[in-house]
């Protein structure tokens, strides 16, 4: 039997995607009134040192090694990311831009570049309507995996995973996870945990903490040979 939709059906699943979609988004804005992340509580001023004794560096994390330079692309070869990276600047109202490709992730440049001092935040859906997005599988990186980010000027940042953390929305830890801890972090962030289907929203958010351990510097260019046969 073939079923054909009618034309209230397709108007009906039009509104379906058109509300996923607007909840996909959503889920990552960042309000920085106060500065304030609409769905994850309070957040600190993005390059401000945290309050007390700076946290540890995880092991094997080396110092900023890096200029500021944009991450033009990420690869994280446990979840099978290789994509390209864009930037995410601030609305009209203040609050974060949010990647309009559901499979490229952006970097909120009001922070450090990733390999500087302090936290670099990539921010990247967890899925939409039409499925999973490009963090679906962030949830299941473990400690030792690796990202790599290439930065514009061909510099390759390395970072190594130190641990992955999901934080209800009202608990989000800001200060973690946007200030600087004495060394060189970046953070990747998208939503997690349950579904409320009351409010079209994740409840949670997930976090995959990582430290720089290594920096691949510009090749050289290779020198030119002259003609052959020149004297």
């Amino acid at each position: 039997m073939t079923w054909i939709a009618s034309p209230g059906d397709s108007k009906r699943w039009w509104l379906v995607a058109v509300v996923l979609v607007l909840v996909a988004a959503g889920c990552l804005a960042v309000s920085l009134r106060g500065p304030q992340h609409l769905l994850a509580g309070p957040a600190p001023q993005l390059a401000s040192p945290s309050a007390g004794d700076p946290a540890p560096a995880p092991s094997g994390a080396v110092g900023p090694g890096v200029a500021r330079s944009a991450p033009v692309a990420l690869r994280i070869p446990a979840i099978g990311v290789a994509v390209s990276v864009s930037e995410l600047g601030l609305n009209p109202d203040r609050t974060v831009q949010v990647p309009t490709d559901f499979q490229e992730p952006g970097w909120l440049r009001l922070g450090p570049s990733p390999g500087q001092m302090g936290s670099a935040v990539i921010l990247g859906h967890v899925d939409s309507y039409r499925g999973p997005a490009v963090f679906f599988r962030l949830r299941y990186l473990r400690a030792g995996d690796r990202v790599e980010v290439r930065l514009a000027d061909g510099v390759v940042a390395h970072f190594v995973v130190s641990r992955v953390a999901m934080y209800p929305k009202e608990q989000f830890p800001a200060q973690q996870v946007y200030g600087s801890h004495g060394y060189s972090a970046l953070q990747l962030v998208t939503c997690g945990g349950e579904f409320d289907t009351h409010t079209r929203s994740y409840l949670s958010n997930v976090v995959a903490y990582t430290s720089l351990v290594a920096t691949t510097p510009v090749a050289a260019p290779t020198a030119a040979a002259g003609p052959t046969g020149q004297k």
